[in-house]
């Protein structure tokens, strides 16, 4: 798979594996997509799928002993896999911008956010000390904190959780990245902090153009703020597809399963939500067959006997599951 002119990011088979004393985890198990200019792609599933060490991958920042093993990763054209370490530096932050999922713990809390703002724009941009703290508060103004030039002298513990993720936006934009990768952006914020960030998100992607990789367990913020999405279960992709046409008719049981567990509005009192039976499986010790069949109420005996592939269909999504295949 190998990145067109449209295409800005192409993944693919990537492969990201743990050892450990009882064997060799695959956290990311032959995981393939592509992320055109511009486009919002959300990459879903539950916690301890693998979709945060895809990202992490992909910025080559898996933590040790963790390693990628295999695959290809091509941003923009060039192998990021291949890249000089110093090369790979100027791209993070630079042509790829992040958000971690807890900026409490992402940010310095010895510096003002606004000299964190200001290093990034003087480390990925060329920026003299003046020009970078001009640019910091720039990007404050750009990411809505009122009170800009106040507010860059501040440290992370003096603001609130939502205006803590809007300095991660103004770190991880200030460079004007290609591409942004955002994981769970809003954890732990209220709801209505939470649109105000994806607001937020969606506002500045359009003024910057850029693309985005949106990381999360929730497929509303899915099926508002991304053009297509990729359900990832046990370190593989499941499904893919236009999200409108995945999260309307879901073709593999776990998506389906998912869909059913969320909270309906209208639902009658007392109504039990539809949980998936058990729990994802141990990366150590995964099913034979499909990784999802001992979840599955859909199960056939094949299912214990072959690993589906992810098949690509004619209208353009993909499905891991015997029974849509056949």
């Amino acid at each position: 798979m190998l990145a067109t002119q449209a295409v800005l990011l192409a993944v693919d088979n990537l492969q990201t594996v743990f050892p450990t004393a009882a064997g060799e985890a695959r956290a990311v198990d032959g995981v393939s997509f592509t992320l055109d200019a511009g486009e919002t792609l959300g990459l879903v599933g539950e916690s301890g799928c693998g979709k945060t060490m895809t990202a992490l991958s992909m910025l080559r920042l898996v933590p040790p002993p963790g390693r990628i093993v295999g695959g290809r990763i091509e941003l923009a054209g060039r192998d990021v896999l291949r890249l000089p370490e110093r090369a790979m530096r100027a791209l993070r932050g630079g042509e790829v911008g992040m958000v971690f999922q807890e900026p409490m713990t992402a940010l310095n809390p010895v510096t003002t956010v606004g000299a964190q703002i200001a290093e990034a724009a003087a480390l990925h941009g060329g920026l003299s000390r003046a020009a970078a703290h001009q640019r910091a508060i720039e990007m404050l103004r750009m990411v809505e904190i009122a009170e800009a030039e106040q507010r860059a002298d501040a440290y992370p513990h003096q603001l609130s959780g939502g205006m803590r993720q809007r300095i991660m936006l103004a770190i991880a934009l200030a460079a004007r990245p290609k591409l942004l990768i955002a994981d769970e952006p809003t954890t732990a914020l209220d709801v209505t902090i939470q649109a105000q960030i994806l607001d937020l998100l969606a506002a500045l992607q359009r003024q910057l153009g850029m693309a985005v990789l949106l990381v999360t367990h929730d497929l509303g913020v899915v099926a508002e703020r991304a053009e297509r999405v990729a359900i990832m279960y046990a370190g593989r992709i499941v499904e893919s597809g236009a999200a409108r046409d995945v999260l309307r008719a879901p073709r593999h049981p776990y998506t389906r399963g998912l869909l059913a567990s969320i909270p309906r509005v209208g639902a009658a009192r007392g109504e039990r939500l539809t949980a998936i039976p058990g729990v994802v499986p141990d990366l150590l010790h995964l099913p034979s067959g499909c990784r999802f069949r001992d979840r599955c109420s859909e199960a056939i005996a094949d299912c214990a006997r072959i690993d589906p592939p992810l098949i690509g269909h004619a209208d353009g999504r993909c499905t891991a599951c015997l029974r849509v295949a056949t």
